[in-house]
């Protein structure tokens, strides 16, 4: 027998987050979240974009115990922007047995039936800064915590429901750190440094926190992401909520701006994120948490760089310098790092299947696509 419960306490909350640890116990692929971060983004209390998002969080019982958990979660700042009706399902996870994924998306589209949503759409989270894709190709790969590990059988799953279609695919490639800069790199970037004035720089923690550049940088990412699918605009809560979360902690060396010196104020018009991979570390993390000796392997990968790869968290250059080549000037900057740092290899998180634009900036450091993910739409 399988009974759907609402999350309605404390404790329920937590035995929702704990399912995740549970179900991939053991798994040499999955980066799971960390307790503290989901508990926080999960918390109406705590997480600024209930200021413009609605939610309810589902766990299904089989047999008495736990066998699967989802959120449903209505964006209306998105609804508003793309002109939608949809709720999205996120945090997904069950076992394989179908008939739990089938009483778990029922519950997601019952809820989005009786706030007047005419979709279900997802995985999604409440933005795009939270995991989205559900992984359908390179299982085999190692996870990031930007991103979703799921078992095989999830898209199988998806596809025996029936009514839920394509509405997005994601691809993630492996980019490999040169020995040497690539020749076409370094001439690119001078020439754009030489004619159109722009400059890239690293930025002290003082300025991201103290003087308003962490604040800018969102701005710019919000302009940058605008027109990309169900990107909803971060409100100046949700920017300080990130910038307190992960910016104190994040290595400067790895974080770059491009700014236009032919304006007055040196006009930021581009920013690259970068971290050292935190998915081994993550999995050393019991059950996600810091707690007793999680912080150190934490702490080996952000500020000792104890790992062999680099995640691209964001990549945001505004559309009238793209084609100036501006992201040239932040590999050129970024890729003498890397290799100070001894990285092998980077991942370029989750790009849209069509954007050709993005991918052809991989070109000179031998991508390898090495994963798929999906968003699944249904009518209701």
């Amino acid at each position: 027998m399988i009974e759907i419960k609402k999350v309605e306490t404390k404790k329920d909350l937590k035995r929702f987050i704990d399912f995740h640890y549970d179900l991939y116990k053991g798994n040499k692929y999955d980066a799971p979240n960390l307790f503290l971060d989901d508990l926080g983004t999960l918390s109406k209390d705590r997480n600024a974009a209930f200021d413009f998002c609605e939610a309810e969080y589902f766990i299904a019982y089989k047999d008495g115990k736990i066998a699967g958990r989802v959120a449903a979660i209505i964006n209306n700042k998105a609804n508003k922007r793309w002109q939608q009706k949809r709720v999205r399902f996120g945090w997904i996870d069950f076992i394989d047995d179908i008939e739990v994924t089938r009483a778990l998306m029922k519950a997601v589209e019952d809820y989005g039936r009786s706030k007047g949503m005419t979709e279900v759409v997802g995985p999604l989270g409440f933005t795009d800064f939270d995991p989205e894709g559900m992984l359908t190709w390179g299982f085999d790969q190692l996870g990031t915590m930007a991103t979703i590990y799921n078992y095989p059988y999830y898209p199988q799953h998806m596809e025996q429901l029936g009514g839920f279609v394509k509405d997005n695919d994601y691809v993630e490639f492996k980019l490999y750190v040169p020995e040497e800069m690539p020749e076409k790199y370094k001439k690119i970037a001078d020439m754009v440094s030489r004619r159109y004035n722009l400059h890239v720089r690293n930025m002290s923690r003082k300025e991201i926190l103290k003087q308003g550049k962490g604040i800018e940088v969102f701005h710019l990412i919000n302009e940058t992401f605008k027109n990309i699918y169900g990107y909803s605009e971060l409100s100046d809560r949700q920017i300080n909520q990130y910038l307190d979360m992960w910016m104190r902690f994040v290595d400067t060396n790895l974080i770059v701006i491009v700014e236009d010196w032919n304006t007055p104020d040196h006009k930021m018009v581009g920013v690259g994120i970068t971290i050292p991979s935190l998915s081994r570390a993550v999995q050393k993390c019991r059950r996600g948490r810091i707690l007793p000796f999680g912080w150190w392997h934490l702490m080996r990968s952000l500020i000792f760089h104890k790992t062999k790869y680099v995640d691209l968290m964001m990549i945001g250059i505004l559309p009238e310098y793209r084609v100036k080549g501006a992201n040239s000037l932040m590999f050129a900057h970024l890729i003498p790092q890397y290799q100070k740092y001894g990285f092998e290899w980077g991942e370029t998180q989750v790009e849209m299947e069509t954007n050709d634009n993005v991918q052809s900036q991989w070109q000179y450091l031998n991508p390898v696509l090495h994963k798929r993910r999906r968003c699944y739409l249904k009518k209701l």
